[in-house]
C-alpha cells in the first residue's frame, strides 16, 4: 500500500478538519449520474465511516440506491479509491455515532455548528455507512495507526 495513502487514511480523534475532509462520487439515486461532494470521513476501531447531521442527505440516498462509490483523498495525497457503502448494525451505529459526537461536540467544532449535538437525535436520524474499500490492503488499519 502507498505510504501517503495509508497516512491520509490514518485519521483519529485529533485529526484536523482538513485531514478528515474527502470528496466522494456517488451515482444519483434517481438520475444515475455521478455526483461529487465534499464530506468528512471518520475512523472508529480501525474502520471508516460516512455520517452527517440528522437530516436527509442526498449522498445517503444515492448510496442506498447505488452502494458503489469513489473516495477521493485530497489531504497530503491525491488518490481515487473505489469502495462500497455497507449498512451497519445497531451496536456499531451507537459506537460510531458516539465517537463522531465526541468530536462534533468539541467546543471549536460545536461553535461552527451552532450548538451541541444530541446523541438521541443522531441515533434516530443521521445517515451512517461503513466505507469498505475495494483494495483489501485498505480495509482496516490498527486503531493506533
Amino acid at each position: 500500500m502507498n505510504v501517503a495513502i495509508a497516512r491520509a487514511l490514518a485519521i483519529g480523534p485529533d485529526s484536523s478538519a482538513a485531514e478528515r475532509t474527502i470528496d466522494i462520487t456517488t451515482l444519483g439515486a434517481r438520475t444515475g449520474l455521478p455526483r461529487r461532494i465534499e464530506i468528512w470521513f471518520h475512523r472508529v476501531d480501525g474502520r471508516w465511516y460516512l455520517t452527517g447531521m440528522p437530516v436527509p442527505r442526498g449522498w445517503y440516498a444515492n448510496l442506498r440506491a447505488n452502494p458503489r462509490f469513489v473516495v477521493h483523498l485530497k489531504h497530503g495525497v491525491r488518490a481515487d479509491l473505489p469502495a462500497t457503502a455497507v449498512p451497519v448494525d445497531e451496536p456499531t451505529r451507537r459506537r460510531v455515532i458516539t465517537a463522531v459526537l465526541d468530536l462534533q461536540n468539541r467546543p471549536e467544532i460545536a461553535a461552527r455548528v451552532g450548538r451541541r449535538q444530541s446523541l438521541d437525535e443522531w441515533l434516530a436520524h443521521s445517515p451512517l455507512v461503513e466505507i469498505v474499500f475495494d483494495d483489501e490492503r485498505l480495509r482496516t488499519q490498527p486503531a493506533s495507526a
